[in-house]
C-alpha cells in the first residue's frame, strides 16, 4: 500500500508539472499572438497616420471630421468582434491566426487618426504607461488567488454602457460626457484585463484536464487581452495626449 501511495503521489506530481509547463507555454503562446497583432496595428496605424494623403482619403478636407469611408473604417473592428467567434470557429488555427492579423491591420487603420491630432512623444508616453498598467493588471490576474470571475458581468455591461454613451456622444459633443467615458473606460478595461488573464488560465486549466484542443483558445485568449490594451491606451490617451 505504502508502495502504491507513493506511486500515486509521484504520478500526480507529475502530470501537476506537465499542466503547469503546458500553462506557462499556453501563456506565452497568448502573449506572442498579442504582440505581434500590437505591433501591426502600430506600424499600419504610424504609416497611414502619418501621410496626409493617405488620411485625406478617410476624412473631409474642409472640417477634417471623418468622411462615410473614415466612419465605416472607425465601426469596422466592432463588426469584426462580434463575427469573429463564430468565423474564427470555421476556420483551421493557421486561417484563425491570419484572421486575428487581419483584425490588428483594420484595427490599426481605424485609430491612425491619433497621429495627426496627437503628439508622437505623447502617444509614445501613454503607450508605455499602458504596458507598464498592462503588465502588472495581467500579472494580479495570473498569480491571484482570489476567484475575479464574478467582475465579468458586471465589467460587460460596462463596456455595452460605454459603446452607447460614445455613439451618444458623437451627436451631443459634451466635453463632460467625454471626460466621463474616457476615466471610465480606463477603469473597466483595467478590470478586463486582470479578469480575462484569469479566465485564460481557468479555460486552459480545465482544458488540460480533459484534453482539449487549445490552439485557438490561445488566439482567443491574445484577442482579448489584445481589445484590453487597445482600449486602455485609448481612454489614457485621452488624459495624457498632448495635441498637435
Amino acid at each position: 500500500m505504502a508502495n502504491y501511495n507513493t506511486v500515486r503521489r509521484a504520478g500526480s506530481a507529475t502530470t501537476s508539472a506537465a499542466i503547469d509547463a503546458g500553462l506557462r507555454a499556453h501563456m506565452n503562446k497568448v502573449y506572442g499572438l498579442m504582440s505581434v497583432a500590437m505591433i501591426i496595428t502600430g506600424l499600419v496605424a504610424f504609416a497611414v497616420g502619418s501621410s496626409e494623403a493617405l488620411l485625406s482619403i478617410f476624412r473631409d478636407p474642409l472640417t477634417l471630421r471623418p468622411n462615410v469611408l473614415g466612419w465605416i473604417i472607425m465601426f469596422a473592428p466592432l463588426g469584426m468582434v462580434f463575427m469573429m467567434g463564430s468565423a474564427v470557429n470555421r476556420m483551421s488555427q493557421a486561417g484563425a491566426q491570419l484572421f486575428f492579423y487581419g483584425f490588428a491591420a483594420l484595427m490599426g487603420l481605424s485609430i491612425s487618426w491619433i497621429f495627426a491630432l496627437y503628439t508622437d512623444v505623447s502617444i509614445a508616453k501613454t503607450f508605455f504607461i499602458t504596458a507598464i498598467a498592462f503588465a502588472g493588471l495581467s500579472l494580479y490576474g495570473y498569480t491571484t488567488k482570489r476567484d475575479i470571475s464574478a467582475w465579468g458581468s458586471f465589467l460587460i455591461m460596462g463596456v455595452i454602457g460605454l459603446i452607447i454613451a460614445m455613439i451618444v456622444n458623437i451627436f451631443l459633443q459634451s466635453a463632460a460626457l467625454d471626460f466621463a467615458v474616457s476615466a471610465l473606460g480606463v477603469l473597466i478595461f483595467a478590470g478586463l484585463t486582470a479578469y480575462d488573464t484569469q479566465k485564460i488560465k481557468t479555460m486552459y486549466l480545465q482544458a488540460a484536464q480533459t484534453g482539449a484542443e487549445t490552439g485557438k483558445m490561445a488566439i482567443f485568449g491574445a484577442l482579448n487581452l489584445y481589445l484590453d490594451f487597445i482600449n486602455m491606451f485609448m481612454f489614457l490617451l485621452q488624459f495624457l495626449g498632448q495635441r498637435e
